[in-house]
């Protein structure tokens, strides 16, 4: 449920975020979730940007994360994603890849199709959904210095975790990586040491 009285400001928390885990491999959620990770680490490798396929960052990290055991995966999605996709959870937790965690960040809005409310500032707390599919470690990010919680949790492979951020609504400027798939895919195929496909 996204109610906190102080919201976080979501770039500043994904760029504490991933200049805390430097290694990880990361997933990023189309829309917003994507515009934040490019505006904070245009230039970092391993970051594979998901584009047109709503409710697919959790599942493609999942099968990331089981074919990479030894690297720490990072899904940074939205709420409205998650929504769309909130079963994967459920494969998430029946699936316990020690090296997946997932983010959402909440601003409590469908930001890609006009602002209208989510199911979470209507009552949906995505948090206890995701402890009630399973998934054993459940965080709730309301201080900036919840980051260094989250890290931590990546770094030592404690998962799955789900991590639940609740920020400010307000938009931020759009920072849009390239939007060539195939490249994209190779240049992450790349990073793994994989031969183009």
């Amino acid at each position: 449920m996204n109610t906190a009285s102080s919201k976080l400001d979501r770039r500043e928390l994904v760029a504490a975020l991933l200049a805390a885990v430097p290694e990880a491999l990361v997933v990023t959620g189309l829309g917003s979730p994507t515009y934040d990770v490019h505006a904070t680490a245009p230039d970092r490798a391993g970051i594979f940007h998901l584009w047109g396929a709503m409710g697919g960052a959790v599942p493609l990290g999942l099968g990331l994360a089981l074919a990479q055991p030894e690297k720490q995966v990072i899904v940074i999605t939205g709420d409205g994603e998650m929504l769309m996709g909130i079963g994967s959870l459920g494969t998430v937790a029946a699936s316990r890849p020690a090296n997946l965690s997932i983010v959402v960040l909440d601003n409590g809005h469908f930001g890609e199709t006009g602002m209208q409310q989510s199911h979470t500032s209507l009552g949906a707390n995505l948090a206890e959904i995701a402890s009630g599919f399973g998934i054993g470690v459940v965080l709730r990010i309301n201080e900036p210095d919840d980051v260094d919680d989250l890290a931590k949790h990546i770094r030592c492979q404690s998962g799955p975790v789900f991590a639940h951020a609740v920020i400010a609504t307000g938009e931020q400027p759009r920072a849009m990586p390239g939007r060539d798939g195939a490249a994209a895919k190779n240049s992450f195929r790349a990073h793994l040491g994989l031969a183009p496909l």
